[in-house]
């Protein structure tokens, strides 16, 4: 971390972030919204002030995600809006054993539904409104793929649980069932959205990479020991943070006032 890093224009972040851990990537097949500010730079997940973004592995829900995630603060929030921190490493020996076994053995399957009007459309996803572009992502990745309609669409994939730090050859917990899984959302949204959508049509959802339930129990006892180990860093205008995007799960707090941060992904 960079405290006090001075009037820092978004050019020079992204020349410190090319200099030291490269070429930045596209946030493709993306899971939350956010805008894109110039070439490798976007604005954090642009949720309403309000709601708390739970821990998580940037892009863990697929197959393909970046190493380092570099965050760059030009206005920090009012009161609130801290970036959360978790060792990926430690929720893995956390989650008892029998748990732990039973995601690393099935994997987690996602599940998503565009076009409900309640999350991403397929186009903003995918970055395109070619429906061959999309198939063609889809087959490169493994990700299954069928189109309802002209504007509706469902891609399933089966992912891993966990996976091995490059570098330092440590195992980490590594997926997102805990944030796409349905008990992830307040009991009056899940129940209106499955009385209007079915469980089928949800937005997204998460199961084992079997196809069968994920218990809540379950999901409730992870996200727990998430929240046991959480580290709080607060904000200030003129921060930079690199984050090791597996070795580390990020998350924010809900905020007051204006926040502006960016985040390129190499």
């Amino acid at each position: 971390m960079i405290r006090g890093a001075g009037d820092v224009s978004i050019d020079s972040f992204g020349q410190l972030v090319a200099a030291t851990t490269g070429d930045s990537i596209n946030y493709d097949f993306g899971s939350t919204p956010r805008s894109h500010i110039q070439s490798g730079v976007y604005t954090a997940t642009e949720y309403p002030a309000h709601q708390t973004i739970p821990l998580h592995n940037e892009q863990s829900y697929t197959n393909i995600w970046a190493d380092y995630l570099w965050f760059y603060c030009e206005k920090a929030a009012l009161s609130g809006g801290a970036t959360t921190l978790a060792d990926s490493r430690e929720i893995f020996r956390k989650i008892p054993a029998s748990i732990r076994q039973k995601f690393m053995d099935k994997g987690v399957m996602y599940v998503r539904n565009y076009g409900s009007g309640y999350d991403l459309d397929w186009q903003k996803v995918f970055n395109t409104t070619d429906r061959q572009e999309v198939e063609n992502f889809c087959r490169k990745r493994d990700i299954q793929f069928e189109w309802k309609n002209e504007d509706e669409l469902t891609t399933t994939q089966v992912c891993q649980a966990h996976t091995v730090h490059k570098i330092t050859g440590e195992t980490v917990w590594f997926n997102q069932a805990h944030l796409f899984h349905v008990s992830s959302l307040a009991p009056e949204i899940r129940e209106a959205l499955v009385e209007i959508l079915g469980v089928e049509g949800l937005p997204r959802n998460a199961c084992y990479g079997d196809g069968s339930t994920i218990e809540d129990s379950i999901l409730d006892e992870i996200r727990g020991i998430y929240e046991e180990n959480t580290v709080v860093f607060p904000w200030q205008a003129g921060d930079i943070m690199l984050v090791d995007n597996v070795l580390a799960a990020h998350g924010r707090q809900a905020f007051e006032g204006d926040r502006k941060v960016y985040v390129m992904m190499t």
